[in-house]
């Protein structure tokens, strides 16, 4: 019975662990913004986010003023880009290994 409750245990704890990462490893587009102005995030200050399949992750590895005035007109608090990424989910963070701003200009 012991081993029976340890197999489930393992079963679920590897199934959740799988669920919480995700690799990205060639270059995705995704939103990108504000975590706090833009997607809604608990936080306590602005803080780079990316939205991912609906999902929003705050992100590690770069960070919101790296990629211009993030108040400006069409800074990361008043709008929301496009951005190529690469890197993995962990837990609830995206860890950016590569992070570039798409221009949307045309």
């Amino acid at each position: 019975m012991k081993n029976i409750l340890l197999a489930t245990f393992l079963f679920i704890g590897i199934a959740v662990q799988a669920q919480d990462k995700k690799k990205f490893d060639k270059p995705t587009i995704v939103e990108a913004s504000c975590g706090e102005c833009q997607f809604g995030m608990k936080g306590k200050s602005c803080d780079l986010a990316v939205r991912i399949d609906g999902k929003s992750y705050f992100v590690d590895g770069t960070k919101i003023d790296e990629h211009g005035d993030a108040h400006a007109e069409k800074g990361f608090c008043n709008a929301i880009s496009k951005a190529l990424v690469t890197g993995e989910i962990k837990g609830n963070r995206f860890k950016a290994t590569s992070f570039t701003l798409i221009d949307d200009k045309k």
